[in-house]
């Protein structure tokens, strides 16, 4: 729900401001006056002009101060905000002189986006109308962000002066996963255009599929599926009827370790998890699956055990909300310890992380190979975006061909991972950070359509 907030106003009457204008007319006055040293006829029009500019002065500020006043303002933002995603801010604004005004509007962000330059500026507001502006912020790391105040410079006419007017009363909103992307992708799959953000549609192979009642045989069942046993105590057909395997359930887990702390577009690696990952639990839920979160660094540190219902998307949002990466390389033995106790039954582990060498990866392996051989485990990993960027460009020395050179190495490693991997059984995801959520929901509905979860 948004936040309307009625700001109460400091006082104000003697905020003055002398605007750019002013001092354009005052050099402009000044430079005749020069002029008029070496031609007197100039020292006239000089005059009259600093006794206009002094009349006009004294009118704009009575004009300006003669409403106690004169402006009403208010900013609309939601209590939520979305990571990673542009959330709008509204600024209501009402103006209640007799007389047209011009605005600058400055606001105060929240520190974590470090700008202290954000002006908004609207003219010509006519008198006892109200408008509304409005301006987009993208957050890039979750937590609690704290609005300042709100600052309105008013101006009448030319345009000379302006009065300051401070609305105080600081909004406090939290920012959290990146629900904007659960609800375009929600709206999507209800709408059937998941295509448009590049979810493609599988064909399902094979069946699996779960008891769900035995009834009478009517023209067109398959009669594979009679019931021997109820037909000879019944004396007629019957057949067993069965439905798609649903209520499966669906872990994620996700590495907080160091290696998730590589930068991309302003965020972390692992925000990018985070919010893929709460994609993936709502399109679970939809495909009546149970989802569940596990994340672990050099130790586990939240779960959420895995279960169906919309109440879980909102344990979800709020346990995702408050994790950190650490500077601890992640163990990866302590995590198949807690799976094999946690878990009972054969599930799918989406473990978010990333490899950047095989020597990494060896040290990951042995844990990774006995979750898979109980589990089925699928892992997603980062492609790193800055050396691939860095290999398309066009070498203009030797030095910077040498470093082509180790940086497609780096590539072709990560080639190498995904292949070890796989040898293992293990299904990967290989994705550029911004393609992260459509990756691992094909990946996920491709398993599902295999049968194998």
């Amino acid at each position: 729900m948004p936040i309307t907030t009625p700001y109460t106003k400091k006082p104000s009457y003697w905020q003055l401001s002398l605007e750019r204008r002013f001092f354009m007319v005052l050099l402009f006055s000044a430079f005749l006056f020069v002029l008029a040293f070496f031609w007197p006829l100039l020292l006239l029009p000089a005059n009259i002009l600093m006794l206009f500019l002094s009349i006009y002065l004294l009118i704009e500020a009575l004009l300006l101060w003669q409403t106690k006043q004169g402006v009403q303002a208010s900013r609309t933002v939601a209590r939520r905000l979305s990571n990673g995603d542009d959330n709008p801010v509204g600024l209501e604004i009402a103006n209640q002189y007799p007389v047209h005004i011009s605005l600058k509007v400055i606001d105060e962000l929240p520190i974590q986006f470090q700008r202290r330059d954000f002006a908004l500026y609207h003219h010509q507001l006519a008198s006892q109308q109200s408008t509304t502006l409005s301006y987009t912020l993208r957050p890039t790391e979750r937590g609690l962000y704290q609005f300042g105040n709100l600052h309105l410079n008013v101006s009448i006419g030319l345009g000379l002066i302006s009065r300051h007017y401070c609305f105080v009363q600081p909004d406090e909103v939290a920012v959290y996963p990146s629900f904007a992307q659960v609800h375009k992708y929600e709206l999507l799959a209800i709408s059937n255009k998941l295509s448009e953000a590049g979810i493609k549609k599988i064909r399902r192979i094979g069946q699996n599929r779960e008891f769900e009642q035995i009834k009478d045989y009517v023209q067109g069942d398959d009669i594979r599926s009679i019931n021997w046993k109820a037909t000879a105590r019944r004396n007629q057909l019957m057949v067993n009827h069965y439905q798609d395997e649903k209520s499966q359930q669906i872990y994620c887990l996700i590495d907080k370790g160091r290696n998730m702390r590589q930068p991309f577009n302003g965020m972390t690696l692992l925000d990018y998890a985070i919010n893929s990952a709460l994609v993936l639990a709502n399109i679970a839920v939809m495909q009546y699956d149970q989802p569940g979160l596990l994340t672990f660094r050099h130790q586990i540190d939240e779960i959420v055990p895995a279960t169906r219902g919309r109440r879980q998307m909102q344990k979800f949002l709020e346990t995702l909300y408050k994790q950190e990466t650490g500077f601890e390389e992640s163990d990866y033995q302590r995590l198949f310890i807690q799976v094999r106790q946690l878990i009972k039954q054969r599930s799918l582990l989406v473990l978010f992380t990333n490899f950047e060498s095989l020597h990494t990866l060896q040290r990951a392996l042995p844990a990774l190979r006995q979750l898979a051989k109980t589990q089925v485990l699928l892992v997603v990993m980062f492609e790193n975006t800055a050396i691939n960027s860095y290999i398309t460009r066009r070498p203009r020395s030797l030095e910077e061909l040498y470093n082509q050179t180790v940086a497609e190495q780096f590539v072709y490693e990560k080639r190498l991972i995904v292949r070890e991997l796989n040898k293992y059984g293990i299904y990967t995801v290989l994705s550029h950070p911004n393609q992260l959520t459509a990756a691992v929901i094909n990946e996920y509905l491709a398993l599902k359509a295999k049968g194998v979860v």
